[in-house]
């Protein structure tokens, strides 16, 4: 499944870049992160998600790893999660560039690949769920560096 948005930020592009290159940060407005752990600093971490789809909760212990970090313009990320019968595979992006106000406009991409038991009801439920967590994450990451 592929998942894409755009969303602009009233800060620097040095902050917003800051902001979603550390992952305590990321970690405390990620709705679902229960804990974060950096295993090698800024490059690879370990973290523990639950992700609600319908009656069906699901926690996830997933490695994460920057793949390409072109500060502050490019972020590429894979992870790679397991829950009891399930898995899952994502790979996202983020590119920053200025809005016509000169503004930091972010557009993401993620491409999501879940195995398992989860996966028919993922399939069905899997936009509505993305799009209530992604709107979740950016309107505490802009009160967080928009201040």
């Amino acid at each position: 499944m592929k998942f894409d948005g755009e969303v602009t930020i009233q800060a620097s592009r040095d902050k917003v870049w800051g902001f979603l290159t550390n992952p305590e940060a990321v970690a405390a407005c990620a709705p679902g992160v229960e804990s974060m752990e950096v295993v090698e600093a800024g490059k690879k971490f370990k973290a523990v998600a639950s992700v609600g789809l319908g009656n069906l909760k699901a926690r996830f212990n997933a490695d994460v790893e920057w793949v390409e970090l072109d500060e502050p313009n490019k972020a590429v990320m894979k992870a790679h999660g397991v829950a009891p019968g399930s898995a899952a595979d994502v790979l996202a992006e983020m590119q920053l560039s200025d809005a016509a106000d000169g503004a930091p406009l972010m557009h993401w991409t993620a491409d999501v690949n879940i195995m398992g038991t989860i996966a028919s009801l993922a399939a069905r439920m899997m936009g509505s769920v993305t799009k209530k967590l992604t709107g979740e994450f950016f309107d505490c990451m802009r009160a967080q560096i928009e201040a």
